[in-house]
């Protein structure tokens, strides 16, 4: 069973791989993020996937056979409890401070203020560790009453830290930090063991690391989106420099490990740089710049960026032809897909995008007739994998299972 398990994962992976690459395939390749539908599907709470580990395994290892796309993305077990005493502020979860029945909430705060440029710019590091993670929870403020990382060395640097952290707050975020960790070692083996009992099933791993986009880190994270929106009008210069300095920051990190089969997918996302966020002006002043030498430089190391163009990018689409041919997967969600396989025939290959209000609401019988468009003309001549726009975790099980089966009958190429 391992062997086949082995086998089937290397048949799905290479699938995947040759739609990107441009190369001939058997059949138009389907994914899609299954997320917390297996609760649905099991009559559970999504909530079990941070506090009923035995539920959660339970339920996806008695579902995803039954949804055998090529790839999947997973919701995998994370220990509430763990969270709860880190108590972070843009995260809500099921069975804590969300609706046990639906799934994760992020929420955005403002951790970077509007005259802080200078301190982020010339120590990165010792700014986001004291000032912007002090921010992160209640719980850690105690960091910023740390002396400032890059004068602490040696012997005195060791008591300097040693003295602040006797204070009631320092110790707080410290304690908090650590009893985090030790909750988060109880559940390692039980994490590990969920994402093996998925491989067990035939399903490759879906990405083997992530990168964002420097603008969208800033507005995402470190600076947020109404701070962000204001700069580039108010100090648009100390936002260029902002994201430059992400960029070399994030372009220092290793590699992570390849896939069994030796393939690196990184898993990014294109959302504040949207027709729906910012003007073409802005865009190519603030975000496309940094985001094309981070896509270029992970191409330049071998890995394949698929980019996920949350909402509409339908206006951009041209500049997708400046990255090499066949080394990138654009994910579209409310793009006009038919458009872009008219801009980006033979150059990208392109994911998507079935509704999910669709997959919801719709019939099977709706659902085929939508995948049968978007194989007939996005799958015409290769670079074409299958996927919804977004979430699938409310969807019809009938309505998933017909757009999985649909693509792996219909979709096949002569």
């Amino acid at each position: 069973m391992a062997t086949d398990a082995k086998q089937l994962r290397k048949e799905r992976e290479e699938r995947i791989m040759k739609a990107i690459r441009l190369e001939k395939t058997d059949r138009v390749p389907v994914d899609t993020p299954i997320g917390y539908f297996p609760a649905r599907v099991a009559g559970i709470p999504c909530s079990a996937a941070y506090y009923d580990y035995d539920a959660w395994y339970k339920a996806y290892n008695e579902t995803i056979d039954d949804y055998p796309a090529d790839m999947i993305f997973v919701q995998g077990f994370q220990p509430g409890p763990a969270l709860e005493i880190m108590q972070p502020q843009q995260s809500r979860w099921p069975g804590f401070n969300a609706d046990p029945n639906h799934g994760h909430q992020s929420v955005e705060i403002v951790n970077m203020r509007a005259d802080e440029y200078d301190a982020f710019l010339e120590d990165p590091s010792d700014y986001l560790f004291r000032i912007h993670t002090a921010r992160t929870s209640p719980k850690l403020a105690g960091l910023a009453k740390l002396p400032k990382l890059s004068d602490l060395h040696g012997f005195m640097g060791a008591m300097a830290l040693s003295g602040a952290a006797a204070d009631d707050d320092v110790a707080l975020a410290f304690t908090t930090m650590m009893e985090t960790g030790r909750e988060m070692q109880k559940w390692r083996d039980r994490i590990a063991c969920f994402n093996d009992m998925v491989e067990s099933h035939g399903f490759p791993r879906y990405f083997q690391g992530a990168w964002m986009p420097p603008y969208d880190l800033m507005s995402h994270s470190v600076r947020g989106m109404e701070g962000v929106m204001q700069d580039m009008f108010r100090q648009p210069d100390n936002l260029i420099a902002a994201c430059e300095k992400l960029l070399e920051l994030n372009l220092k990190r290793p590699n992570p490990v390849p896939s069994e089969n030796g393939y690196t997918r990184i898993f990014m996302t294109n959302t504040r740089g949207s027709d729906d966020f910012m003007s073409t002006r802005h865009f190519d002043r603030f975000y496309w710049p940094t985001f094309k030498k981070l896509v270029l430089a992970l191409i330049e190391r071998g890995m394949t960026p698929c980019i996920f163009f949350e909402g509409n990018f339908t206006s951009r689409l041209e500049y997708l032809l400046e990255f090499p041919r066949g080394s990138i997967c654009a994910k579209l969600d409310t793009t006009d897909i038919l458009k872009a396989k008219e801009i980006l025939r033979d150059h990208v290959c392109l994911e998507g995008n079935v509704p999910s209000s669709l997959l919801q609401v719709g019939t099977v019988a709706q659902v085929k007739d939508y995948c049968k468009k978007l194989i007939d003309v996005v799958g015409d001549g290769g670079g074409f994998i299958l996927a919804p726009r977004s979430s699938t975790d409310e969807v019809k099980p009938e309505n998933l299972r017909a757009m999985i089966d649909c693509t792996a009958e219909y979709g096949v190429y002569s």
